[in-house]
């Protein structure tokens, strides 16, 4: 491993030992806000330098079998140890390289999802509900709570529209390689010649951001309009104009908002989105500006992309920016997507390392 590296794992390895001083002192038990800071730091620091004491370890290992490789009586068992903690050694210097790998920092973030229904007419507003099932029921699974911000009818069923929040810590740093173009592969219902039609939704994710660090919005560029909610939620929702529009004028951006009985409240969700979204607009611009790789996509949300098909004939699901395949479409849709999730996320991990390789001496 590099000395770059050691350097760095070694300054981290002092930082966590000052930590765990720092939160057995008493004064600091007391002062929670600091506590709870401290604590999040040592939670960070905690597996790479955990990690490093057992490559410590494995190194000492190391050198004691070499030693005894000039021993007849000794040689084939401190070789077979040697090969055995070669391997461990390996697998921990990679583990150490990704714990080292730069952080995205929204991915401890909640989100916004976004799911609209694209060419494909009353499938692609079908495919909308299905998609939203599908993540909501992954976010089950996790114990997250999903919240609607705003839902638009499709004429014939399903939806146009479907925007949620998820507020957990952590979300967005699973849910952001799921924006992108999802084409979904079926028979319809009302299709007498057993034709299958293609359809398309668009998935956007944003981290959510807090309101001190999302972009500066002038009044003056906004126009809000308020209109009745549709849909269930009683005599209130027919009596009261408690659903908010927002449109932002220097770029054309359109919020509605209609979940809550309280027209604040919509207002404050609908800006929330809109902070997210010229936020959003911002990052893909400066990246846009850069060189980035074919798997540097996975993170861009770019709605032109086509990043997933969904064919349900053949009970298959391929995600194209890693030429995954998997017959276990009715499991995906069901709310297992760690089965999509996880490869890209080790594939996004392995163009981070060889970009790391090429930059540090």
């Amino acid at each position: 491993m590099k000395s770059s590296i050691i350097t760095k794992l070694e300054s981290l390895q002092e930082r966590r030992e000052k930590l765990e001083a720092l939160l057995s002192d008493p004064q600091i038990i007391l002062d929670q806000v600091r506590f709870r800071v401290l604590s999040k730091e040592y939670a960070q620091v905690l597996d790479v330098t955990s990690c490093f004491l057992s490559w410590r370890k494995v190194n000492e290992n190391i050198h004691i079998a070499e030693s005894f490789l000039t021993d007849p009586e000794m040689h084939d068992i401190a070789n077979e140890e040697l090969q055995e903690a070669i391997c461990q050694q390996k697998k921990l210097e990679q583990q150490l390289q990704i714990y080292l790998l730069p952080k995205d920092p929204d991915d401890e973030r909640g989100c916004f999802i976004e799911i609209r229904a694209g060419i494909g007419g009353d499938e692609a507003a079908l495919f909308v509900g299905d998609l939203f099932r599908m993540y909501s029921r992954f976010a089950e699974t996790r114990k997250w709570k999903i919240d609607l911000v705003s839902i638009s009818d499709a004429d014939h069923g399903g939806y146009k529209e479907i925007i949620a929040k998820v507020s957990n810590e952590g979300a967005y740093s699973l849910l952001k390689f799921e924006s992108g173009g999802h084409r979904v592969q079926r028979i319809p219902e009302t299709e007498s010649q057993g034709r299958i039609h293609t359809s398309i939704c668009t998935v956007v994710v944003m981290p959510e951001v807090p309101e001190t660090e999302l972009p500066k919005i002038k009044t003056i560029d906004l126009r809000i309009d308020t209109f009745r909610s549709s849909g269930a939620g009683g005599q209130h929702v027919n009596t009261t104009e408690s659903a908010i529009r927002i449109t932002h004028i220097p770029t054309g951006l359109v919020v509605e908002c209609q979940d809550e009985r309280s027209q604040h409240k919509n207002k404050a969700k609908a800006l929330a989105v809109l902070g997210a979204r010229l936020r959003a607009r911002e990052v893909n611009r400066r990246q846009q500006d850069k060189s980035l790789t074919r798997r540097n996509l996975l993170v861009r949300g770019d709605r032109s992309d086509r990043i997933r098909t969904y064919n349900f004939p053949q009970g298959r699901v391929t995600d194209h920016r890693i030429y995954l395949t998997l017959y276990r479409l009715e499991e995906i849709i069901g709310g297992n997507l760690d089965i999509l999730i996880q490869p890209i996320m080790q594939e996004y991990q392995a163009d981070q390392l060889i970009a790391l390789s090429e930059i540090i001496p």
